[in-house]
């Protein structure tokens, strides 16, 4: 791997795991329309690792207020109820990805079902860019409301449904005010991610780490770490100005162009 290949997939990843446009999406549409080879699961647990960063370094405040509350070492009731609902959340995720992995694993083999599911996607962000936001906060949060989340958090490994915009939506359409919505959707993330980096680093020990270069492991990293960042911080930007739309014509005219590139080929 090179180190602008490294850059290229790392800057990728980063901003479409959290810009709500499908990274698994982009990543079938990478390798089959820009010839980009999949880099290796050793980089990929990298990248993941780089990710994970980005959400630690936005949302540190909030996660220091869950350990100390986990921990114990405060009494702040609420901090302990959102690590509650986090655990509901991961339910119906783990759920759905140990059941339909085979069915799932089956579906990044298939560019014409990322072009229609990201017209599903952005169908979701332009119905929720319109829904005047409810008045839930975490302490009216519900084990229901965790619960439809975490399902949508589940579908969400379709490539080419976003996972952020799908578990925001969901927490939207639960009547969650807008920073609520944000906080529990990214933190819901961060099992997620981990999780599926713990699957991979242990398909990474069955395997053995692949000959790849430190320098573009650590700029592949680093270029997901950046970028999630910047994709963090524009998305809730984006979202509370309302603007959630434009991403629904971003991903209306992938999802068009990839299904007109499939009919094509048929002809």
């Amino acid at each position: 791997m090179t180190i602008w290949e490294a850059l290229f997939l790392g800057l990728v990843q980063g901003l479409t795991e959290f810009l709500p446009v499908s990274s698994s999406g982009h990543l079938v549409i990478t390798q089959f329309l820009l010839g980009v080879k999949e880099p290796g699961i050793t980089f990929e647990v990298f990248v993941h690792f780089g990710t994970l960063g980005s959400i630690f370094w936005v949302f540190f405040p909030d996660i220091k207020k869950l350990v100390m509350a986990g921990l114990f070492l405060n009494d702040d009731k609420v901090s302990r109820k959102m690590i509650f609902l986090i655990i509901v959340g991961c339910i119906p995720t783990g759920i759905i990805g140990i059941v339909f992995q085979p069915f799932f694993v089956g579906l990044f083999s298939s560019i014409l079902t990322v072009g229609i599911m990201l017209l599903v996607t952005g169908s979701i962000l332009w119905l929720i860019n319109w829904k005047v936001p409810g008045r839930k906060t975490t302490e009216k949060m519900s084990v229901s409301d965790a619960l439809v989340v975490g399902l949508f958090q589940g579908f969400a490994i379709i490539p080419g449904i976003s996972r952020s915009g799908s578990t925001i939506s969901a927490a939207l359409f639960r009547e969650l005010n807008r920073e609520t919505a944000i906080k529990y959707s990214f933190l819901l993330a961060l099992p997620a991610i981990l999780g599926a980096t713990v699957l991979e680093c242990r398909e990474l020990f069955t395997a053995g780490v692949e000959s790849i270069s430190v320098v573009p492991l650590a700029l592949g990293t680093a270029a997901a770490f950046v970028s999630g960042v910047l994709a963090i911080r524009a998305f809730i930007q984006v979202l509370n100005t309302g603007k959630l739309h434009y991403f629904s014509y971003y991903c209306w005219m992938v999802g068009s162009l990839i299904i007109l590139w499939q009919g094509s080929q048929l002809l």
